[in-house]
C-alpha cells in the first residue's frame, strides 16, 4: 500500500473514526473533543509515518552490502 494512494485514505479515515470515538465515548472530562480529535490526528499521523517508513525500502536499487 502506497502513502496517499487512494487504500492508504480509506484505511486513515476509518482509523480516525475509530480513535475518535474511542476517546470520544470513554472520556468524562469537559475537554474531550479536543482531546478525541488530537488524538485521532496522531493515530493518522503515525500511521502514515509508518507507511513512508514501510516502503522505502522497497524497490531499492541499492540494497545494503551482505556483512557476512
Amino acid at each position: 500500500m502506497k502513502p496517499f494512494g487512494k487504500h492508504h485514505i480509506i484505511i486513515s479515515v476509518i482509523t480516525f473514526v475509530i480513535l475518535f470515538l474511542m476517546n470520544y465515548i470513554g472520556n468524562d472530562l469537559p475537554d474531550k473533543v479536543q482531546r478525541a480529535l488530537l488524538t485521532a490526528f496522531a493515530g493518522v499521523v503515525g500511521l502514515t509515518l509508518g507507511l513512508f517508513i514501510l516502503n522505502k525500502g522497497r524497490n531499492d536499487k541499492n540494497p545494503p552490502q551482505n556483512f557476512d
